[in-house]
């Protein structure tokens, strides 16, 4: 299967996949989020910026059923979040993929056993068909098959970004969730990273959410933007618009040193989707 060469951008009429309305989160007296609102589109490469202490990590783990809000609603994939069965909490998750920023394999596992795990644990295939899934998974993360066979600590930075990114896929997602994708990758890896995204996205008609603090990718991945501190979202939109805002909690983003460097770079990289393909075999055909 061949990825196409431009990937679809979301259209403002598009369905939500994520609704956050009123969102309230405290530690004690410390206030995470006061009455935050967001909306995810379908199909879209959506990131979450801000300071240390904005609370874009807590909002991922609410996102995800790892942490209840002290008050508000969350909404993903059309279903209330709010006081889920057991039942329907495990259907919901089935739904979603996540990649951890620190891998988050199991180091007792081969990378192969690792990918194909939530398949044993959520169906009933076989076990040579798990096998396939998870070496087409790999490749499809851009890993060579011989990495299936070795164990998450011998894996560099970047490979294990892949394996983990090729986990969060096995169950084929609606949606992903990537917890700082490039964080530790020099530079190199980190842009294969970028791409990487790009066409998974483009392949999977995916809808991406990302945490990130790296302004390259921003600028070069993300459809849309939005911008977290004082427990709110301060602004949202793509890099070219959030650019343009005036808000003090925006232009940190922009103004310094990095920031200027990012944007400038952004204007002489190719367009991204005339960054090439990549062919990937067929997916192993599961019995109906």
């Amino acid at each position: 299967m061949e990825a196409s060469t431009n990937p679809p951008q979301p259209a403002p009429g598009r369905a939500a996949v994520i609704e956050i309305s009123g969102l309230s989160t405290r530690f004690g007296d410390h206030v995470v989020h006061s009455g935050l609102d967001l909306e995810i589109r379908g199909g879209e490469i959506f990131a979450l910026i801000g300071g240390s202490g904005s609370g874009k990590s807590t909002l991922l783990r609410e996102m995800i059923l790892l942490q209840q809000p002290d008050a508000g609603s969350i909404r993903v994939l059309g279903v209330d979040l709010h006081e889920l069965s057991d039942q329907d909490a495990l259907a919901l998750r089935q739904r979603w993929g996540v990649m951890f920023q620190h891998g988050g394999l199991f180091g007792s596992l081969t990378v192969s056993e690792n990918v194909g795990l939530p398949l044993r644990e959520h169906t009933s295939l076989d076990a040579k068909l798990i096998d396939e899934i998870a070496a087409w998974k790999l490749s499809v993360s851009g890993l060579q098959p011989e990495v299936g066979a070795q164990f998450p600590s011998e894996l560099s930075g970047g490979m294990m970004k892949r394996a983990s990114l090729a986990r969060a896929l096995a169950l084929d997602p609606e949606l992903l969730f990537l917890d700082e994708p490039t964080a530790g990758l020099d530079p190199e890896s980190a842009g294969e990273v970028d791409q990487l995204v790009r066409k998974l996205r483009d392949l999977f008609g995916l809808t991406i959410v990302m945490i990130t603090h790296d302004l390259d990718l921003l600028w070069q991945l993300a459809d849309r933007v939005a911008v977290l501190a004082d427990g709110k979202v301060q602004g949202t939109g793509s890099m070219s618009e959030l650019a343009q805002m005036d808000n003090p909690a925006v232009r940190k983003f922009f103004d310094g040193p990095r920031g200027r460097a990012a944007h400038d770079q952004s204007l002489v990289e190719p367009e991204a989707g005339a960054r090439g393909t990549e062919t990937f075999g067929s997916p192993p055909s599961k019995p109906k």
